[in-house]
């Protein structure tokens, strides 16, 4: 449920979740709002919405410019702070270059969040990809590279839940079904990577690869994507086992090697 959505009989009293709801009014479409924007989809009223807002100036949470609010950059700098920026993203960086510069076409790194990966970085040259999303915003798990390549090496709870948030087609391609994608997920761990062609955005395809945390678990997954003709599997699909499994590496030494008490 959006924002905009939600009756605001349900409204949380507290001013943490009053300012929760103001920050979820943002988004990778809407990264500037007008008062009437935040009134809108944050769903408070303008005087709540006014006065919490211009405290939340104050504290840098929010900026503003002309008549336009936006996320603070006090946020920025705390989001930095967040494991999977600090250490994953740090971790992974490096490979997620050489692949770069070896596919010459874009490269995320995504993490699972809810029913859909969480794009955590990207690399995209000069080629522009507006279809793709950006850093910070979400692809469906489903239908993607990304959450195929954590999907494969998740629990069975997690596919379930996953499948029962709805599998809606986005291309004429799309698996939409949960034996279609179970079929999918079950060829990945003996091919290495997991592969999307052209079910997330018509003639675009991926190929991706799991990293994995020091117990083994699936933590996230890093891909190549592009338009179809640039991401030959077979090629690709090597490289990006490669660079995942080197990410792997670097990742598990780095989250666990920490100074003692």
């Amino acid at each position: 449920m959006s924002p905009a959505e939600r009756d605001p009989a349900d409204l949380p009293p507290g001013s943490l979740e009053r300012a929760a709801l103001l920050l979820d009014a943002f988004g990778p479409d809407h990264r500037e709002l007008t008062l009437a924007d935040l009134v809108r989809r944050g769903g408070l009223p303008r005087s709540t919405t006014h006065r919490l807002a211009t405290r939340m100036i104050e504290l840098g949470w929010l900026d503003k410019l002309g008549d336009r609010y936006r996320i603070g950059t006090r946020l920025f700098e705390l989001s930095g702070l967040v494991p999977v920026r600090h250490e994953l993203r740090e971790s992974v960086l490096p490979f997620l270059q050489d692949l770069f510069a070896a596919a010459r076409t874009t490269v995320q790194l995504g993490v699972l969040d809810g029913s859909e990966v969480l794009v955590v970085d990207k690399i995209t040259g000069h080629r522009p990809m507006p279809m793709l999303s950006q850093v910070g915003s979400s692809v469906p798990a489903y239908c993607s590279g990304l959450g195929r390549a954590i999907l494969a090496w998740s629990d069975e709870a997690t596919v379930e839940r996953i499948v029962a948030a709805g599998m809606p087609p986005r291309t004429p391609r799309t698996l939409t079904t949960a034996a279609a994608l179970r079929r999918e997920l079950a060829a990945i761990p003996d091919r290495g990577w997991a592969r999307e062609r052209e079910e997330g955005n018509a003639g675009v395809s991926c190929v991706a690869a799991p990293i994995f945390g020091r117990d083994g678990e699936v933590v996230a997954a890093l891909s190549v994507t592009g338009p179809s003709s640039a991401v030959p599997e077979k090629q690709l699909g090597p490289a990006v086992r490669m660079a995942a499994a080197a990410a792997t590496r670097a990742y598990s030494s780095r989250r666990w090697a920490r100074p003692g008490p």
